[in-house]
Parts: structure tokens; C-alpha cells; sequence
């Protein structure tokens, strides 16, 4: 995720800020900054040879972002999808169309197009490790005087496993195979089966998938199962089955209603008719921090009143801790259910409650977000040497267009002093380290003073809502970490200063911007 976060930044060529405009701006908007930048770096401008080929690499960047933008339907596929929705092969047999709508369906159109090739590239592997811990010796042991000699180590055993794994694989893009398998035994005795279900997508809002399994516990199973969404809220699921076995054919039917209530919240109205017939209503609330589930159930033979509550614990890389042991990494769940006891014991409540919660914020302070620094650290570290000579790349094209600004800064300045206006005194651009960061580190910020002072227009500076790396003399002095832009400067004689985030916009002069100098 850091890598790709550090890519988009080193090769961020916004549009938009190179041209210093709005997303809205209009046409004539765009045409004023065209024109004022290609004053500014038209190469005819400049006798120095350097010079001049600098000139010629900005003013082209400058051309082509004009020319996109200038065009409704190559502005409108820049919006949605940016440099690389422009650069997908097919757009050239496309009709010139107005509406971005067309133009997104005409993208996802080539977008499946190139999915097809890739189909017989792709899985989805998914898998889940059970395994069942017996630890009641620790907790529920006879007296040592009634101990066998060298029996004083409490014993922990494993009395059951389960293994499962599914794979998936596309036919053609609407049609899947998916391939599963179980493995399970408890207390010496096991089993296992395997299932084979066909999928296919109908439509924009529902698919239907054939099931066909078999197992050395259960007979043959044929089944259906229909997927339909009714609004964008609720959706409906029908499955239908037939067991076979030994005492005969055996039918089944579940239907299940579903509807978000709202963004985290779903609830559900189930209908089991079979061998277990009952009726079910449930409302889940799912957030990043916890899981809850209140249940009421009528049936034969079981009815109940069920309410569940879940804190997750989570960290960034994604691994998850609850009540019982349970990992998730990738597409892998390894679960380990430790049963402790079987009365109701102070001690193996503690062990069980407060014990693994003490264990996890010990582990998690002192090893695991110590680690994650580390390894996000190192993997930014090794993406900025491998993109070292883009970062250098960029440094030279900021450079050159400041070597360029020089002359133009020169006569701004002129004009702001004469009538007191704007001048920007000292502005940078970077990573600012405070005092009480706690930290021993060092500032990287660049100098963005001639940059600012040239964007200066009747004693006004406007910079738009987006990354400052775009704007010309800009680029990125601390990939993958946080920026910010500070500006120093006198408006009538008075100096002013002002700090703000990269990706927003700024207006100067303000009069909250002032310093106060009194006293």
C-alpha cells in the first residue's frame, strides 16, 4: 500500500495545478493560464541553449495539459480516471461523446475487454486452519496427592482440526467455477467432502450458481442457489437442496431477505423449511471497531434469543485478534478455540478475559507496532532508492522552471513594491518538525519562494484545492510522509504568515494572516 501510495506521488502530474486552475474552471479560465505560462516558458523567450531546452520541456507539459483539458471528452476521461485513462489503447474508435457517463461506460467496456485475457491468470484462493486446544488441565486438576508421579506439568492437547479450501476460477466473464474441500476430526474420529459449484451472472443485479458435492458423512448433495438485488438497498437469496442418503431423499429451502438500514447496519428475515424448519429475524451492525448481532428464532426442534457483541482489536497490517484466537492474513483464516474449563472457575475467567486482553496491548505496544514502524519505514526507504533518479528528475525540471521564473520575478516584484502590494518574502514546501515531535528529526522542506512570487497576479496569490508537486518549481522533498507549505510575506508594508496543508487551497492576502507586533 506505501509502495503505491509513494508511486502516485513521484509521477503526480496534475493538470490542474501545472495550469494553477480550478477543477471547475472554465474555458476562458484555462485559456488565461495557457497563455500566461506560455509566455513564461516559450522557448523563443530564452538565447541560454540550457535555457532554452528547458523552456521547451515545460512549455510541452504546459501544451498537453491544455490540450486535455480544453477537450470536453479527454477532460471528462481525466476526471474519472486520470494520465492512465487517457493512455488505455481503444479510445481512438471511440465517437466523440459529452456526457462522462458514456464516456465511464465506454472505459469499463475496454477494461473488460483486457480482463478477458487475463482470465486464465486469475484465482481466488480463500482457506480456514481450525484447530481445537483442550486446556482444562490447567485449571480443573485433581489434588497432588492423588497426582501420578511426573504428571505435574499440566497437559494441553489438540482434540479437534478442520481444514477447508476453496479455489475460483473464471470461465469467461460471466461464468465461474469454484472447486471446494473440507477435512475434519474431533477425538480420533474424522471425515471430509467435496463440492463443485457452477456460477453465473445474469445481470447488473443478480446471478445463480449450480451446487454438487459429496462426503464420507453426508451423501451426494444437489442444490441451486439464486442471488437477485430488489432496490440499492435490500437484495433477496433463495437456495433450494436435495441430500441424499441412506434413509432416503431429503429437501430443503432457505430464503433470506436482507436490507441495510444504514451505512454499518443490515437486517434480515430467514425462512428454513426441511429437516430443521424455522423462521429468523437478525439485525447485524458491523463497524472497523466492533461487531454486534441481536437474533430472535422459532423453530423445530430450536427457538432462541440470541445478542453477541465483538471489540475488534486491528492494527494496519490487518490482523486481527478476538476472543478466541483467530488470524487473518490475506485470503487464510487460522481460528483456535482453547477450551479452558468446564465449570465456572474465577481463575479461568480471568486467564480468559482479562489475561489475553493484557497479553495483546503488551504485545502490541512493545513488539508489533515497533515492527510495523519499522517494515513501513523500510519498505518507503527502499521505494524511494529505486525511484531515486525520477525523485531527481523532478528536482531538475522544478529547478529549471525556477532559472526560468527568474526574469518574470524581477519585474513582479517591481510593480508589487511600487504600490505596496504583495511580496512574498520566504515560503517552503515540505515536512515541518515541531519541538514537541519528540523525535530527533531533521526538516525537509524546499524553498518555493520564487515559485509563489511568479503565480503573483494584481497583488493576489490564488493556489487551487490540490497537491502542491504540481504546481511549476514544486516537487517532492519527503515521499510517502505528510507536507505542508508556509509562506512569509508583506502586503503593504506589513508581514504576514500563514501555514497550510498540501492539498489545500490558499488565498493571499488575508487579514487573519497578519503578525502582530505589538508590545
Amino acid at each position: 500500500m506505501a509502495a503505491a501510495l509513494v508511486d502516485e506521488e513521484i509521477n503526480n502530474d496534475d493538470f490542474y495545478a501545472l495550469l494553477n486552475v480550478r477543477r471547475e474552471a472554465t474555458q476562458d479560465e484555462l485559456k488565461a493560464a495557457y497563455r500566461r505560462l506560455c509566455m513564461l516558458y516559450h522557448p523563443d523567450k530564452h538565447r541560454d541553449p540550457d535555457l532554452k531546452q528547458q523552456a521547451e520541456t515545460l512549455f510541452n507539459l504546459v501544451h498537453q495539459a491544455y490540450e486535455v483539458l480544453s477537450d470536453p471528452q479527454s477532460r471528462a476521461i481525466y476526471d474519472i480516471y486520470g494520465k492512465k485513462g487517457l493512455e488505455m489503447e481503444g479510445w481512438e474508435v471511440v465517437e466523440r461523446k459529452k456526457a462522462a457517463a458514456e464516456i465511464r461506460e465506454e472505459f469499463e467496456r475496454l477494461q473488460r475487454e483486457r480482463e478477458e485475457r487475463r482470465l486464465q491468470q486469475r484465482t481466488n484462493p480463500k482457506g480456514m486452519i481450525s484447530v481445537g486446544l483442550d486446556a482444562t488441565d490447567l485449571f480443573d486438576r485433581y489434588d497432588e496427592e492423588f497426582e501420578e508421579p511426573g504428571s505435574r506439568f499440566p497437559q494441553i492437547e489438540i482434540n479437534k482440526m478442520h481444514i477447508s479450501q476453496s479455489i475460483e476460477a473464471p470461465l469467461t466473464t460471466t461464468d465461474t467455477a469454484v472447486l471446494a474441500g473440507s477435512l475434519s476430526t474431533q477425538n480420533g474420529n474424522g471425515g471430509g467432502s467435496i463440492n463443485i459449484a457452477l456460477r453465473r451472472v445474469t445481470s447488473a443485479k443478480g446471478w445463480g450458481e449450480l451446487e454438487f458435492g459429496a462426503g464420507d458423512i453426508q451423501g451426494p448433495l444437489f442444490g441451486m442457489k439464486i442471488f437477485r438485488n430488489l432496490t440499492s438497498q435490500s437484495f433477496i437469496t433463495t437456495h433450494c437442496g436435495l441430500q441424499f442418503s441412506s434413509r432416503g431423499i431429503r429437501p430443503g429451502l432457505t430464503t433470506v431477505l436482507a436490507r441495510n438500514l444504514d451505512k454499518n447496519t443490515m437486517g434480515y428475515l430467514q425462512w428454513r423449511w426441511g429437516s430443521q424448519s424455522a423462521m429468523n429475524t437478525s439485525i447485524v451492525r458491523d463497524t472497523k471497531t466492533s461487531h454486534f448481532t441481536i437474533a430472535l428464532q422459532l423453530g423445530i426442534p430450536h427457538s432462541f434469543m440470541l445478542m453477541s457483541y465483538q471489540y475488534k482489536f486491528q492494527d494496519d497490517d490487518q490482523t486481527r485478534v478476538k476472543g478466541t484466537i483467530k488470524l487473518n492474513r490475506a485470503s487464510q483464516t487460522y481460528f483456535f478455540p482453547i477450551h479452558l474449563t468446564d465449570q465456572l472457575l474465577p481463575s479461568a475467567i480471568f486467564y480468559a478475559t482479562v489475561g489475553p486482553l493484557v497479553i495483546y496491548f503488551a504485545m502490541h505496544r512493545l513488539i508489533i507496532k515497533p515492527y510495523l514502524q519499522m517494515q513501513k519505514e523500510k519498505e518507503l526507504e527502499k521505494q524511494r532508492e529505486n525511484s531515486s533518479s525520477t525523485i531527481a528528475l523532478k528536482k531538475q525540471e522544478a529547478e529549471a522552471a525556477v532559472r526560468l521564473m527568474q526574469e518574470s520575478v524581477r519585474r513582479i516584484i517591481e510593480i508589487e513594491e511600487s504600490k505596496l502590494g504583495l511580496i512574498i518574502t520566504n515560503a517552503w514546501y515540505g515536512k515541518f518538525v515541531t519541538d514537541s515531535s519528540g523525535r530527533n528529526e531533521r526538516a525537509k522542506v524546499i524553498d518555493v519562494t520564487v515559485p509563489l512570487q511568479c503565480l503573483v497576479k494584481e497583488s493576489k496569490l490564488i493556489l487551487t484545492e490540490a497537491c502542491k508537486i504540481g504546481v511549476p518549481g514544486f516537487y517532492d522533498p519527503c515521499v510517502g510522509e505528510e507536507k505542508s507549505l508556509k509562506v512569509i510575506y508583506l502586503f503593504r508594508g506589513v508581514l504576514h504568515q500563514v501555514m497550510t496543508a498540501d492539498n489545500e487551497s490558499l488565498r493571499i492576502p488575508k487579514q487573519s494572516h497578519r503578525i502582530d507586533t505589538d508590545g
